[in-house]
C-alpha cells in the first residue's frame, strides 16, 4: 500500500477537487463528478462551479439551473447541495430520513407536531401540481393557509421537512427570488438505486473527488453512520483504492491513484468562496489550515465559512466582498507577508474572478501585521 505524504494528498485532493486541469466541460459534468456541492449559499455556489469551468459566467451557472441538469435540494445533513436532478430522489432517499430525524427535536421546540409537518407538504404538494413553480413568500403562504402559521424558523423547517421526504426541491432563480417546484417535476427521469447501491455509488463520487481521505470524512460529508459508510466502501471493490497517510488508511479512485501528482511549490492561487467543498467536503481540516488559523477561516466556530485564499492546497488567507455597479471591491486578510509572485498569482485569480462577475476587481491586501 502506498504511503503519501501530507504535501501530496493535497496535491491529490486538489486535482480530486477539480483544482486543477480536468476535461469536465459543463456545470452538470462538474456537479455529477463530485455527487454532491454545497450550496446553502447560491452565490458561493455559482462560483464554486463557475472557478472549476475557466471562462464561464455567473449568468451561465443561472442558466444551467434554469435548464434543469442540476437542481439545489437538501439531501443531507439538513444542508442544501447542488445535486444531478437525475440523482436527487436516490440521494435524498438514502440520506434525507436521518437529517430529518435529526431535526425532529427542532421542529417540536418551534411547536410543529407530526401532523403539522404532514399537512404542510400534502398542501405544497397540491399547490404545486401541474409544473408549478412558488416563490418563497407562496409557498409559506401555502401554508399558512392550511392553518400552520410559518413565523419564525418554523416556514423554513416546513419546506426542508417537505424537501427531505423527496416531495419538494428549490426551483431556479426568478427575478432574484427563491422557487420551489414538485421533485418530481424537476426531475422527471430519476435514476433508482437499491439504499445499499445508492450508498456505494455516493461513496465512489465522494473519494473520486475528494480523495485522498478517509472513511471518517465521508461520514461526515453524508450524515451516514461509519457501518455504512465502510460498507459502502467495501462495495467499491476495484474501483477505490487504500494509500496510507499519517497512519490512516486514505481512499480515492483507483484509476487516480497514479495520478496523485508530486508536490511541486505552489503557483496557482485559487480565491474560493466559503462554502466550498475544499473545506465543506472534510470533517478534518487540518491539512487544508494552518494551525492557529481557523478562527479566522470561521470566526467564532459558528458555522459561517469565509471566503479563502489557497495556494498549494493551505489556506493563506480570507476575503470579502463588496460588489459595485461596475466593479467588485475586494479585500484580502493575509496570514503571512505575501512574495512578490504570491501578489501576482492571486491579482490573476481576482481577474477570473471579476470576469465571472463581469465587473472590474478592485484588490486590497491588509498587512497581516496590521
Amino acid at each position: 500500500m502506498r504511503t503519501l505524504t501530507p504535501a501530496e494528498v493535497r496535491a491529490g485532493r486538489q486535482r480530486s477537487l477539480l483544482l486543477t486541469e480536468h476535461a469536465h466541460q459543463t456545470p452538470a459534468e462538474v456537479v455529477t463528478w463530485f455527487g454532491a456541492m454545497q450550496a446553502q449559499d447560491l452565490a458561493s455556489a455559482l462560483w464554486s462551479l463557475g472557478l472549476r469551468l475557466p471562462g464561464s459566467t455567473q449568468s451561465d451557472m443561472l442558466e444551467a439551473l434554469a435548464q434543469g441538469g442540476i437542481l439545489r435540494t437538501w439531501p443531507m445533513r439538513g444542508t442544501i447541495h447542488l445535486v444531478p436532478s437525475e440523482d436527487a430522489a436516490w440521494m435524498v432517499g438514502l440520506m434525507g430520513a436521518k437529517a430529518l430525524a435529526s431535526a425532529r427535536r427542532r421542529q417540536e421546540q418551534l411547536g410543529l407536531t407530526p401532523q403539522n409537518v404532514a399537512r404542510a407538504t400534502t398542501a405544497l404538494a397540491h399547490a404545486l401540481g401541474g409544473a408549478r413553480m412558488l416563490t418563497r413568500g407562496q409557498a409559506l403562504g401555502v401554508i399558512n393557509e392550511a392553518g400552520i402559521t410559518t413565523e419564525g424558523q418554523r416556514g423554513y423547517h416546513l419546506l426542508l421537512s417537505a424537501a427531505q421526504v423527496g416531495v419538494i426541491c428549490i426551483g431556479p432563480q426568478v427575478e432574484d427570488q427563491q422557487t420551489f417546484m414538485l421533485l418530481s417535476d424537476a426531475a422527471p427521469r430519476p435514476r433508482h438505486l437499491e439504499p445499499r447501491e445508492a450508498a456505494a455509488e455516493l461513496a465512489f463520487r465522494y473519494f473520486r473527488s475528494h480523495g485522498p481521505t478517509t472513511v471518517q470524512d465521508f461520514a461526515g460529508w453524508t450524515g451516514l453512520g461509519l457501518g455504512v459508510c465502510r460498507q459502502a466502501v467495501d462495495d467499491n471493490e476495484g474501483r477505490l483504492a487504500p494509500a496510507l497517510a499519517d497512519g490512516a488508511t486514505v481512499w480515492l479512485a483507483a484509476d487516480g491513484m497514479e495520478g496523485v501528482p508530486p508536490a511541486r511549490t505552489p503557483s496557482r492561487t485559487w480565491v474560493l468562496p466559503g462554502f466550498d467543498e475544499f473545506m465543506l467536503g472534510y470533517k478534518d481540516r487540518s491539512l487544508h489550515v494552518p494551525t492557529g488559523r481557523f478562527d479566522a477561516v470561521v470566526p467564532g466556530g459558528n458555522g459561517v465559512f469565509r471566503a479563502t485564499v489557497v495556494r498549494g492546497g493551505i489556506v493563506r488567507a480570507t476575503w470579502g466582498r463588496t460588489l459595485k455597479a461596475a466593479s467588485v471591491a475586494i479585500t484580502v486578510e493575509a496570514f503571512e507577508p505575501m512574495t512578490t509572485a504570491g501578489r501576482a498569482s492571486l491579482d490573476r485569480a481576482f481577474r477570473e474572478y471579476g470576469s465571472y462577475l463581469g465587473r472590474r476587481p478592485d484588490v486590497t491586501v491588509l498587512d497581516p501585521a496590521a
